[in-house]
């Protein structure tokens, strides 16, 4: 199953230049790093990335994520993934801008499939 990180542009460079990130502040704040899944990440967006542009979406796979990935109640009694050590750049399966269109953010075709 693939889960999504939204990082800014700055965020993203560091994991593409250092192969590892602890994350955003507010990952290296709570300790973990947040991943939605694909029914959640349009929610994510627009609670906590509000009229922000130059995002863009991580894609990772679940199996491949091993242990330190727990699945935690959050945000509407929802379970989210967080995953408990540094993220690496060998976690992510596809990355895409996550352009700010019309003040809405402009998720990737296919993004649906992906919550099935």
């Amino acid at each position: 199953m693939l889960i999504f990180k939204i990082f800014r542009t700055e965020e993203w460079q560091t994991l593409r230049t250092q192969g590892q990130t602890t994350g955003a502040p507010i990952d290296v704040a709570d300790g973990y790093i947040h991943f939605s899944t694909a029914n959640q990440a349009t929610e994510t967006a627009a609670k906590h990335f509000a009229d922000e542009d130059g995002l863009f979406l991580i894609a990772a796979e679940t199996d491949k994520l091993g242990q330190e990935l727990e699945w935690e109640m959050s945000r509407g009694d929802d379970l989210f993934p967080h995953l408990y050590r540094e993220m690496t750049l060998r976690d992510v399966v596809w990355a895409q801008p996550l352009p700010l269109v019309d003040g809405a953010h402009q998720f990737p075709a296919g993004l649906e499939d992906a919550a099935q």
